[in-house]
């Protein structure tokens, strides 16, 4: 271990915060079973105006931003949060039920790194959860 307080060179001692953003409360319940697995914290919110008040406060990791929410969409909180020096590069995964033509386009304009569509493929989200996460510790190394 060094002084950076990580081991190895590439874990950090810290446990890595995922915010969950999602009003539906099965699919926020699948999301927590899959990623408690990961040793996670895990935070929660289930608006729009809920994830950008927690997101600024704690800070996460990684969001895993439903678009569909109450009070303000997970593309505006997405954009806002986007527009803050201090989360330019922290990775934010849409969870969907939009499979238009255009809506993947639409997602990452507004500043998402990754888009799945529900229903939520419990194989696939937590394999571009690790990616994203290994992806933003060696960019932050």
């Amino acid at each position: 271990m060094n002084k950076g307080g990580r081991i190895d060179g590439r874990h950090k001692l810290r446990k890595e915060k995922v915010l969950i953003v999602e009003d539906n409360l099965q699919n926020m319940k699948l999301l927590e079973m899959l990623l408690r697995a990961k040793a996670y914290i895990l935070l929660k919110a289930c608006d729009g105006e809920e994830a950008l008040d927690m997101a600024i406060r704690e800070q996460p990791d990684l969001i895993v931003m439903d678009i569909q929410l109450p009070k303000m969409s997970g593309i505006e909180v997405t954009k806002r949060l986007r527009q803050m020096p201090v989360f330019s590069h922290t990775p934010i995964i849409a969870l969907t039920a939009y499979a238009m033509r255009g809506d993947k386009e639409r997602f990452m304009e507004a500043g998402c790194n990754a888009y799945l569509s529900k229903p939520i493929s419990t194989r696939e989200l937590p394999v571009i959860i690790d990616q994203m996460l290994q992806e933003h510790r060696e960019n932050n190394a």
